[in-house]
C-alpha cells in the first residue's frame, strides 16, 4: 500500500458537503481497514472546502484546540491523525481547507499550513501527475475503484486499481499508478485535462 506521508492535494476545486464527507475517508475500501495503522496513508492529505462546510464542522463538536484561524477535531481518524481546518488568506481572499495532520509531530500543522499556501499561490494554474491521479481516485465512485487482489490481472498487494472502459465498452481494472497520460486525461473532467504539468510550469 502506498504509505507516503508527503503533504499532498487530493482534490481539485472546492468540495461541497457531499464531496467533503467522501474525501474524509478516501481509503475506506482498503484491505484490513480495521486492523492496520493507517497513519501514513492519511497524514498529509488536504483539499479545499467552502466557508459553509468549514463552519459546519466547527459547530459539530467542541474543537480539540483552536489556534488563530485553525482548529482541530477532537475525534481522531487513525492513531494520532485528526482533521485540522484552516481559514487562510491567499492573494487577498480568505479560503478554507481541510487537512489530515499527524499530531504526534509538533510541526505537522504548520507544515500543512505552509504547504497549502505555497501550492495555492503558484502563478500558473497547473497540476502534477500525482495530483491528477489523486483527483481521479477522489472523484471516482466506489463501484469503479478498489484495491488490487489475487483476481486483478496485475496483482500487487494493496495497490489501488480503477475501472477503465475499452473501445469495445467493456470494463477492465488497471493500477492507478500505471495509467498512461491519455488514460489520465480521459478520466479527468474537461476543465482539468489540458492544464500544464506543475513541474514544467514552475
Amino acid at each position: 500500500m502506498n504509505t507516503s506521508s508527503q503533504i499532498r492535494k487530493v482534490y481539485q476545486g472546492t468540495a461541497d458537503r457531499h464531496q467533503m464527507f467522501r474525501l474524509f475517508d478516501r481509503h475506506a475500501q482498503r484491505p484490513h481497514r480495521f486492523e492496520d495503522d493507517a497513519t501514513a496513508l492519511y497524514a498529509g492529505e488536504w483539499f479545499e472546502i467552502t466557508e459553509r462546510e468549514h463552519d459546519y464542522m466547527f459547530e459539530i463538536l467542541p474543537p480539540l484546540w483552536i489556534r488563530g484561524s485553525m482548529f482541530a477535531m477532537r475525534e481522531f481518524l487513525t492513531g494520532p491523525v485528526t482533521s485540522v481546518f484552516f481559514a487562510l488568506r491567499i492573494d487577498g481572499v480568505i479560503r478554507f481547507f481541510h487537512g489530515y495532520c499527524d499530531l504526534s509531530n509538533d510541526r505537522s500543522v504548520e507544515h500543512m499550513r505552509l504547504a497549502i499556501i505555497e501550492r495555492e499561490t503558484r502563478p500558473v494554474r497547473a497540476m502534477t501527475r500525482r495530483e491528477r491521479l489523486e483527483h481521479i481516485w477522489s472523484a471516482t465512485a466506489d463501484a469503479y475503484r478498489g484495491y488490487s487482489d489475487q483476481t486483478s490481472p496485475q496483482y500487487l498487494p494493496d495497490q489501488r486499481v480503477i475501472s477503465l472502459y475499452t473501445k469495445a465498452r467493456s470494463a477492465k481494472l488497471k493500477l492507478l499508478d500505471g495509467l498512461t497520460d491519455d488514460e489520465i486525461a480521459s478520466k479527468l473532467p474537461v476543465q482539468l485535462r489540458h492544464l500544464p504539468d506543475a513541474a514544467a510550469a514552475a
